[in-house]
């Protein structure tokens, strides 16, 4: 079976390098590490003769998994052999005015892109010399490789029967010649195994990853709407822990910034070539940026519009007497808490930048976010401040991203499948989330010994006292309540009374509605315990 550079016109590579058999002397040392990332850009043209394409492209050798200083990014051109199925190119620093003149020479004699004699002398006048460019101009680097066609098996019913979306593979060497004996070599021996991308089925990836992003985008808004509703009341936002919503904003923030990062990238030609770009493949990369920048602008829209709006809505309840010292002290205040967001926003960049090798544990830190309102229900003990759709829908929402990268084994992002963490993250968040469901059921803090509990006040305390009264004959004089305006009946010893700590008696059903609304004595607006 032929390879398919007969029906190609366009395909990239990607794979690893590692030098051969550690060898390091070289005359221009590039990395400083033993393997690294590799990426082809290729494209092919038929040639006179029968059997030979000629294949121009790019070559990036990435100096470990992230981009660093140390890439070396270079052109190449050369010829393809399919009866022998043997790729050979020569990489050059030239620029792609130098690397494509002669270019109907090529078409019909491209074999002296490959023989063993002089490479070509390529002539840069008044040109800043380079590391790389010096080494183009002294090494005659060579690629030579086995091109074979190859179907992984979890790859396989994407590949089926279609020869444009059949995997290849290639293996092969990357090499300089022999310098003299003082010198070493010109370029270390590195040993290359890559496996095509398929760039159609990467692009379909991309775009239904960002279909998944902007639909569970919509439902934590309508979470989050929920949300608001359940606590519109002051008493009911102050409840709400500030940090938990600020938490999930700037997570939202670096979704947003990373998103959009992504589609520049991505949808810009990561895996294709600008020059040699079809028209359909442009129209491609457009509608994958601008689905990227859909997806970006449904988080903007979480966090700039939503979340920050419910951070203001919680400070401000647990400000109301700042709310009514005039602009000047809120707009102070105000910008406290904004200096504050985007404080930790650009701090946590420069942190996941410095860490990003233990990026999957910074992402535990991240996904901790339902432990500050735990603490403040059981600090607090306060009734039911999350409503539980919002509890679930965003445990299961924020779940789909990180659940995607690590452990879907098809993603488009390429990255190796951990079932194992992704176990454990869902198990860490699945747990917060089931004691906030707790609390929200069977009290704030129904999980906690009593032995370590700090002492409550008890709002039936005066209710006792006065059935005492009653039982030796004296009189009590009768009490309404403010809230009802009707007379409240403090010789029953049941729950139908209670008082605050300022002696102030009130019914049960009407002093709780109130607390729901205001954590303060109706009759005299001093701060009441929680219950």
């Amino acid at each position: 079976m032929h390879f398919m550079f007969e029906v190609w016109y366009a395909r990239a590579f990607a794979g690893t390098w590692s030098h051969r058999n550690g060898n390091f002397s070289s005359k221009f040392p590039v990395f400083q590490k033993s393997s690294g990332n590799i990426v082809f850009e290729l494209t092919s043209s038929l040639t006179d003769i029968r059997g030979v394409h000629y294949v121009q492209g790019e070559v990036v050798l990435r100096d470990g998994v992230y981009i660093s200083d140390g890439d070396l990014q270079m052109k190449m051109e050369g010829v393809y052999v399919w009866p022998f199925r043997q790729l050979r190119m020569v990489l050059s620093s030239a620029v792609d005015s130098e690397m494509n003149r002669g270019e109907v020479f090529i078409r019909s004699s491209p074999y002296h892109l490959v023989a063993q004699d002089t490479p070509r002398n390529y002539h840069r006048s008044k040109r800043k010399t380079s590391r790389i460019m010096e080494m183009g101009k002294m090494c005659k680097i060579q690629l030579v490789t086995q091109v074979s066609p190859r179907v992984p098996d979890y790859k396989r019913e994407f590949a089926k029967g279609e020869h444009e979306r059949q995997f290849c593979e290639m293996r092969g060497l990357v090499e300089g010649p022999s310098m003299h004996e003082d010198q070493g070599e010109c370029f270390s021996p590195l040993v290359v195994n890559a496996t095509s991308v398929n760039v159609e089925l990467y692009y379909n990836k991309a775009v239904n990853y960002t279909l998944m992003v902007t639909f569970i985008s919509f439902l934590q808004v309508l979470f989050l709407i929920r949300q608001m509703e359940h606590s519109n009341t002051q008493s009911g936002a102050a409840k709400v822990s500030l940090m938990m919503i600020g938490q999930q904003a700037i997570m939202d923030a670096y979704l947003c910034l990373l998103h959009l990062t992504a589609g520049i990238l991505v949808g810009r030609g990561s895996y294709t070539i600008t020059a040699w770009k079809r028209r359909e493949e442009i129209n491609q990369e457009e509608s994958l940026f601008n689905t990227f920048a859909t997806a970006a602008f449904f988080k903007f829209v979480v966090f700039s519009i939503f979340e920050m709006r419910y951070l203001l809505a919680i400070w401000k309840s647990r400000r109301p007497v700042s709310s009514g010292e005039g602009w000047e002290t809120m707009r102070r205040e105000l910008s406290v808490l904004y200096s504050r967001f985007y404080g930790f926003l650009l701090s946590g960049i420069l942190i996941i930048y410095e860490l990003h090798s233990m990026l999957r544990y910074i992402l535990f830190l991240f996904y901790s976010f339902w432990i500050p309102q735990i603490v403040a229900n059981v600090v607090r003990d306060s009734r039911k401040p999350l409503h539980p759709h919002y509890i679930v829908g965003i445990t299961l929402t924020r779940l789909a991203i990180p659940l995607y990268a690590f452990a879907c084994p098809n993603n488009f992002m390429r990255i190796e499948p951990n079932l194992g963490w992704c176990l454990g993250l869902t198990t860490f968040l699945g747990a917060q989330a089931a004691i906030l469901l707790l609390q929200h059921f069977c009290g704030a803090r129904c999980f906690i010994p009593r032995q370590l509990l700090p002492e409550k006040y008890s709002y039936f305390r005066r209710v006792i006292r006065a059935n005492e009264h009653i039982e030796r004959g004296e009189e009590c004089t009768p009490i309404d309540c403010v809230i009802c305006m009707a007379a409240v009946d403090v010789s029953q010893r049941c729950n139908d009374c209670m008082v605050t700590p300022c002696d102030h008696f009130f019914h049960t059903g009407c002093l709780q509605r109130w607390m729901d609304i205001k954590m303060e004595c109706p009759t005299c607006r001093r701060p009441l315990p929680p219950m």
